[in-house]
């Protein structure tokens, strides 16, 4: 994790659920901005090893904890932050008896930085306002160096006044946190942004590899027109490493498709035509055809040697 600068706020009582490449630095940057955080992972272990490794920035050892169970590690927290893989994984962290929503106290607030489906931010969303709580879809962008340097850009849905509770707390982790709308809205918004991702990458690799067939210098091609109306994030980050043929990093292609998936699923729902979309996640599929499950998103380029 790099350093980074804190917008000094008050200490909060926090917990984050899920200690991933993603929830572990997200996590650590909570405790270095001075909350009191407690963790649970499904994997003590890991749980264990982050306390091991991070202190509040008055270096308060016990202001850092971790939890056996999700209801365990919110109990007595304003505020709770999640990041798990998919769906049936964020229902496990909240719903039944060692689930969050068992534990939370009256007028807490849910933050889910799991990248899920609209639906289930709306289910879960109406189940804790049946429990007096508040639920706040808020998928981010940015991926693993993102979470690790605190600048990723989360995308909310839920109502106003609970996303504003939020959002000082969470810009610990963060360079944009957003409102966006009612529940799922922040849902809805990453999957706008895979559509997107989903044209670029394959977009570029095309470039790449057109451009390698015609005997040019790509690494050079790629300083030139990134100055142009050709320029992204994509081309910026990752052109280079395609035209090395180096994809050990990143957003892996297995969760790129499971983010497509989503976004096909509510396509068929809201009768969006993404023709595009569809026919890039099945290049994804070939991919990992090839052994390519958990390369980078760019390694859409193997396709094309």
């Amino acid at each position: 994790m790099t350093s980074k600068s804190y917008e000094p706020i008050p200490s909060r009582r926090v917990a984050f659920l899920g200690l991933g490449v993603m929830g572990y630095p997200m996590a650590g940057h909570l405790a270095r901005a001075g909350h009191q955080v407690t963790v649970y992972n499904r994997t003590e272990s890991k749980s264990i090893a982050w306390c091991s490794e991070y202190t509040r920035a008055d270096g308060q050892k016990d202001a850092i904890s971790y939890a056996n169970t999700p209801r365990q590690a919110v109990q007595g927290a304003e505020l709770v932050f999640c990041c798990v893989g998919n769906d049936d994984d964020l229902r496990s962290v909240v719903l039944g008896p060692d689930g969050a929503f068992a534990g939370m106290q009256a007028g807490a607030v849910f933050v889910d930085h799991t990248t899920a489906s609209a639906n289930v931010a709306r289910e879960l969303y109406a189940r804790a306002k049946e429990l007096g709580l508040n639920f706040v879809d808020a998928p981010v962008s940015g991926g693993q160096a993102g979470a690790q340097n605190g600048v990723l850009t989360v995308m909310c849905g839920g109502d106003k006044a609970a996303f504003e509770a939020a959002q000082p707390v969470a810009m610990a982790f963060s360079r944009a946190f957003t409102y966006l709308g009612d529940s799922g809205a922040g849902q809805l918004a990453k999957m706008v942004n895979q559509i997107c991702i989903a044209g670029l990458v394959q977009g570029l690799a095309e470039a790449v590899a057109f451009g390698d067939k015609a005997g040019l210098d790509m690494n050079q091609v790629l300083d030139v027109i990134g100055k142009g109306a050709a320029q992204s994030w994509q081309l910026d980050n990752r052109g280079k490493t395609m035209v090395a043929d180096q994809f050990d990093f990143g957003f892996a292609v297995d969760w790129m498709r499971k983010d497509l998936g989503l976004v096909l699923d509510e396509a068929r729902r809201n009768g969006a035509k993404l023709p595009v979309t569809a026919l890039v996640d099945q290049f994804y599929a070939d991919v990992q055809a090839m052994g390519g499950r958990r390369w980078d998103t760019s390694s859409l380029i193997k396709r094309l040697k």
